[in-house]
């Protein structure tokens, strides 16, 4: 299976190229640049590069966010137009999962997190199952940081923190968990687009018209809109 996949949900934009697992191309950038005109020109330099054409591709993988409204809103549409337009398979993965891949081989459980503003971040729980990948041990959700910590405190593991934002956090991780968080090295916080394709080769394909970013909260003018109409 021939897999491209996409990630544009936050700072970093991964691109992928995979075949059967194996990784033949990956092209990441951390740069504070615009998603929209870099994108395309990446995915078909890395396509042109690793020798696959589009008709040969099996499946589009896309990482569907939380994140930037706009970076997933990017990454989605790009994805299902190449779906589409060129009739292959479409599949959608949670951004903050394909972060957490950064920590499957912690011992503990692992908290990927992305900022999302007034104290609030997007974030989940994922712990090693046994079947030794990363499951999904609480939903990803948008919530008050300390609120979040709070509820790992309950828990009796150590917690690893990994994502691009964690120095924006990291002060108050430490107040309410002390010894019990583990902060993520600099290594750990970009998340890779070849786990991302990996993830998506094993998922079941979605209905291209049906699907849908995972946005976790309106966009600041939906919110203002509907404050507008007085709802």
């Amino acid at each position: 299976m021939k897999v491209l996949a996409i990630d544009t949900s936050n700072l970093v934009m991964g691109i992928a190229v995979l075949d059967n697992g194996k990784v033949l191309g990956e092209y990441i950038t951390n740069l504070k640049k615009n998603h929209s005109i870099r994108v395309m020109p990446a995915i078909e330099q890395l396509m042109e590069e690793t020798g696959v054409k589009p008709a040969e591709l099996d499946r589009i993988v896309v990482a569907k966010g939380p994140g930037s409204y706009t970076g997933v809103r990017i990454g989605v549409t790009i994805a299902k137009t190449l779906a589409w337009t060129l009739k292959k398979e479409l599949v959608g993965i949670s951004s903050l999962e394909v972060l957490a891949q950064s920590g499957k081989y912690f011992g503990g459980y692992t908290v990927p997190l992305f900022d999302a503003r007034r104290t609030q971040v997007f974030t989940g729980l994922y712990g090693n199952g046994d079947n030794g990948k990363l499951q999904t041990v609480l939903e990803d959700r948008i919530i008050l940081l300390k609120d979040w910590l709070e509820e790992l405190q309950k828990l009796e593991e150590k917690i690893l923190f990994i994502g691009n934002d964690l120095p924006l956090h990291q002060e108050t991780i430490i107040e309410f968990l002390g010894s019990q968080a583990v902060l993520g090295q600099v290594a750990d916080h970009n998340p890779r687009p070849s786990e991302l394709g990996r993830i998506g080769m094993e998922r079941e394909p979605e209905d291209i018209h049906t699907f849908t970013p995972s946005y976790l909260q309106l966009a600041e003018a939906e919110v203002n809109w509907l404050k507008s109409q007085g709802k």
